[in-house]
C-alpha cells in the first residue's frame, strides 16, 4: 500500500486508534493532516508523523471548525484523497440515568461530526475521482453492550450513515466504509483502569471480553483503516469491518 501524493484526513488523531492510524499513513507517504481538538496532541502527533504533516485543532461538532479544518488541508495539501472520521468518545449509563445534554453532547460528536466532516470534504474527494472516506464505528453497533446506551446507539447510527453515504456517493467515485473495533487498549481505558476501585479486576474484565482473551491495540486497527482507505481495497464500499478478537461471534 502506498499513499505518496495522497492527502489524508484523520480525526481524533491525537491519542488511540487515531493516532495510530494517522503515523501508519505517514510512513505509507500520505500528506497527512492531524486533526484532534486537543491542540497539544494534534501537534505531538503530526511531529512524529513528520515535517509534512499538518496539525488541525478542530471540534468536529462545530461546522464552523470543520470547514476551517478544511480550508487549511486544501490550502496546505491543494486535495483531499481519504477522511478518517475517527473522534468519538464514550460515556456510560443507560437511557434513564444519562443526562440529557451529555446525550446531546456525544451524539453531536460521534456522529454529527462524521456528518459535518463527510460533507465538507465530499466535494474535494469527489474531484479526486478515487475519494475514500473510512468511520470508525465498533462492534456494539451489531450487538449492543450493557450501560454504554448512548455510545452503543451513536455507533449504531455511525455504521448505518456509512452504508447510506456509500449508495450515495457510489457516482462520484468516492468509496465509504467503516472499522467496528472491539475493546482495544487505549488511553481511554488506561484512565478507566487507574481509577477503577480493582484496577486488577477491571483489566481481566476487558480482556476477558474477547475469545482472544486480550484487547486489541491501536495498531491492529490501524492496518484496517489504512487498507480500507487504500486502492488496494477498490472493490469495497459500504462495508463495516468487525474487528473484535471474536467478541461479537460468542
Amino acid at each position: 500500500m502506498n499513499f505518496t501524493d495522497q492527502t489524508v484526513i484523520v480525526t481524533g488523531a491525537g491519542s488511540g486508534i487515531g493516532r495510530a492510524a494517522a503515523l501508519r499513513f505517514a510512513e505509507l507517504g500520505a500528506h497527512l493532516a492531524v486533526v484532534d481538538r486537543n491542540t497539544a496532541a494534534a501537534t505531538e502527533v503530526a511531529a512524529q508523523a513528520g515535517s509534512g504533516a499538518l496539525a488541525v485543532s478542530a471540534d468536529v461538532s462545530s461546522s464552523d471548525d470543520v470547514q476551517a479544518m478544511v480550508a487549511a488541508v486544501i490550502d496546505a495539501f491543494g486535495r483531499i484523497d481519504v477522511l478518517c472520521n475517527n473522534a468519538g468518545y464514550g460515556l456510560p449509563g443507560n437511557v434513564t440515568e444519562i443526562g440529557e445534554e451529555d446525550w446531546d453532547s456525544l451524539m453531536a460528536v460521534n456522529v454529527k461530526g462524521v456528518f459535518l466532516c463527510s460533507k465538507h470534504c465530499i466535494p474535494h474527494l469527489a474531484q479526486t475521482g478515487d475519494g475514500r472516506i473510512v468511520n470508525t464505528s465498533s462492534y456494539t453497533a451489531a450487538v449492543g453492550i450493557a450501560n454504554r446506551a448512548a455510545y452503543v446507539a451513536s455507533k449504531g447510527a455511525v455504521s448505518a450513515l456509512t452504508r447510506a453515504m456509500a449508495l450515495d456517493h457510489v457516482d462520484q467515485g468516492i468509496r465509504v466504509n467503516a472499522v467496528a473495533p472491539g475493546t482495544i487498549n487505549s488511553p481511554y481505558f488506561d484512565k478507566m483502569i487507574s481509577e477503577a476501585p480493582d484496577p486488577q479486576a477491571l483489566l481481566d474484565e476487558l480482556n476477558g471480553r474477547a475469545p482472544m482473551h486480550r484487547m486489541g491495540r491501536p495498531e491492529e486497527i490501524a492496518e484496517a483503516i489504512v487498507w480500507l482507505a487504500a486502492r488496494e481495497s477498490s472493490f469495497t464500499t459500504g462495508s463495516v469491518l468487525t474487528i473484535d478478537g471474536g467478541t461479537s461471534a460468542w
